[in-house]
């Protein structure tokens, strides 16, 4: 439920339907907007009447929220959430580059990779610590090792890190290293995972799930939002169909969908949505022309070598190449929009 509050409502009649909120036993979320006050009604609300809110002074309209995942929905906060991250920003009309190797595989390689791609003009840098693997016999990443590789190479190029947690166990030893936390498309349903960092104020960028809806997505999103972390952004990654000459099926209909529906920042992941690296620029471009608020790509100074994903991961040369041309789309569109306002 979303009680809509005046233009002229004063803080005296806010609080008191906060209070009211709370007296009934629900958790109130207050949103200021430009020109009015939102306060969503979160707990279960079926047997809740829109006459406890309707008439307190200052209210202008209650709502039920139509979608079953409240709080990431448009109803409930029209505007587009911007995430900050240490002079990055995620949302609200840029485009975010996230890139770096699939997993931390040795310092050297690291900071080689960061270097490259901050040259090329990545905003941010990815590495796992942590790796699900499909098979246990796979390199899982170096841990504790591959946290403190990431922090040094944040603190030498500036870039800010996101990294994959794994278990709730591990969700403040991460967050003491990363400055996003990643949930990964087979921890997406993790509901225990979802209510950790729910609780810690640190951005979450979440995972499509690879045989999971939007539905299923943005529903995972409101675990967090629910916990009090407001800062998250979902991540189309591909899903699995019956297609055998590519690793998933980027699912390109789902980012105009989610601009649709939520608030949130959408990212798109085209390396995994494509798992070859040839098909990672094309489908890196389509993205941004839906209306993707940023990347996340795959690179690896030397594929060939790569401990896990090196077939989808690009050289940085061609990861520089890949900016320019998602960088020029996203200029033509803006233009074309901002032509068009003139109008």
């Amino acid at each position: 439920m979303i009680i809509v509050m005046k233009a002229t409502a004063t803080e005296e009649q806010i609080d008191h339907v906060i209070r009211r909120v709370q007296e009934l036993g629900f958790t109130p979320h207050v949103s200021r907007g430009v020109e009015r006050t939102i306060i969503g009604v979160v707990g279960d609300e079926r047997g809740l009447a829109r006459s406890n809110f309707e008439v307190l002074d200052g209210v202008e309209r209650v709502m039920r929220v139509l979608h079953p995942f409240k709080m990431a929905s448009r109803e409930w906060k029209e505007e587009d959430t911007v995430i900050h991250i240490n002079g990055v920003t995620i949302g609200g009309g840029g485009l975010t580059i996230i890139a770096g190797p699939c997993s931390v595989e040795s310092r050297s390689q690291l900071l080689e990779t960061a270097h490259a791609v901050k040259e090329a003009g990545a905003h941010m840098l990815r590495g796992g610590a942590y790796k699900p693997r499909t098979s246990p016999y796979s390199f899982q990443g170096l841990g504790l090792k591959g946290l403190e590789i990431l922090a040094e190479a944040r603190e030498e190029y500036g870039l800010p890190v996101v990294t994959e947690v794994m278990s709730p166990d591990l969700v403040t030893l991460v967050a003491e290293y990363a400055d996003m936390l990643q949930i990964g498309a087979r921890n997406m349903q993790n509901f225990a995972l979802l209510h950790a960092v729910g609780k810690i104020q640190r951005p979450v960028l979440l995972k499509r799930g690879m045989m999971s809806t939007i539905e299923e997505l943005l529903m995972s999103a409101e675990y967090i939002l629910s916990n009090g972390n407001m800062q998250v952004a979902v991540c189309e990654r591909g899903i699995r169909t019956f297609e055998k000459y590519t690793r998933n099926t980027t699912d390109i209909n789902a980012i105009p969908a989610l601009k649709q529906l939520t608030h949130l920042p959408v990212i798109g992941d085209p390396s995994h949505g494509t798992g070859r690296w040839d098909l990672v620029r094309p489908v890196a471009r389509a993205m941004v022309a839906a209306g993707a608020d940023g990347l996340i790509i795959e690179v690896h100074p030397r594929p060939e070598e790569a401990l896990s994903d090196g077939a989808q991961s690009l050289r940085p040369e061609n990861f520089a190449r890949l900016v320019q041309e998602v960088k020029a789309i996203w200029e033509a569109l803006h233009a074309e929009v901002a032509a068009l306002g003139q109008e």
